[in-house]
């Protein structure tokens, strides 16, 4: 069996009455996709920010590279390796793209962000954030302004300022949110290809994008994991039908 990267261990999240997280086990393996999904309200933006950092768990841990991470902030947890995409984006709108991807370098340093002008003339940070844009096609838009890119291509942005941290794994929340067809195809496409690099664990509410990229599937619903499996598990579970899949999702 191919040893986990990403290791959550019997997670639970408590509001007053409410489990946001009911006793959560799920882990990341090597070159792997493992998407996510639930309706809305199943607690995976509770468990997300469990995973990343932003928020303690009430019993349970997170176990990242063999290590118990559970006490470590985000910060931490981002040096560990544990790189992360956002919902929303949070990239620097009147920066070049450039820019974006060095104030990403200069955090793997730990250094200020303040002092971006010295940067963009140190040769080993340039190397690194070109070097990221590369990997993800948009070193052609290195000079561009990011308000100007497609959101396709800002998601894709996102990913390169992680890359500059040497991620050894990606919590990546909604990548396809605002895509057309055009754009999730791409994203699909380049997500395909990035998880032989950075495995990836996976929300996403786009059905499409999670049965194609997909190696495993956990459903979460009313804070409790109720299935994992491939896609034709996942389609074929009839607890996921009921609870979660309407029948248009499983053609």
């Amino acid at each position: 069996m191919t040893e986990s990267i990403l290791d959550i261990r019997n997670i639970s999240k408590s509001f007053g009455a409410l489990k946001a997280s009911d006793n959560v086990s799920l882990d990341l393996r090597a070159g792997e996709i493992h998407a996510l999904i639930g309706p809305n309200g199943a607690g995976k933006s509770t468990l997300i920010k469990q995973i990343a950092g932003n928020m303690a768990p009430d019993q349970g841990s997170v176990w990242f590279d063999g290590q118990d991470v559970t006490t470590l902030d985000t910060v931490a947890r981002a040096r560990a390796g544990l790189g992360r995409t956002f919902q929303i984006s949070s990239l620097a709108m009147d920066y070049s793209v450039l820019q974006n991807v060095v104030l990403g370098a200069l955090g793997a340093r730990g250094k200020v962000f303040g002092f971006l002008r010295p940067a963009m003339k140190d040769a080993g940070l340039l190397e690194s954030a070109n070097s990221a844009l590369r990997q993800v096609e948009l070193e052609a838009f290195a000079h561009d302004r990011t308000s100007d890119l497609s959101h396709g291509q800002r998601r894709q942005l996102e990913v390169a300022v992680a890359l500059t941290m040497s991620p050894k794994a990606f919590l990546m929340d909604e990548p396809m949110a605002g895509l057309g067809a055009e754009g999730s195809h791409r994203m699909i496409g380049f997500l395909d290809s990035l998880r032989h690099q950075v495995p990836i664990l996976l929300v996403e509410h786009d059905m499409d994008a999670v049965f194609a990229l997909a190696d495993r599937i956990s459903v979460l619903v009313y804070g409790a994991v109720i299935a994992t499996g491939n896609a034709d598990e996942i389609r074929n579970n009839a607890d996921v039908r009921s609870a979660y899949l309407g029948e248009e999702d499983l053609a």
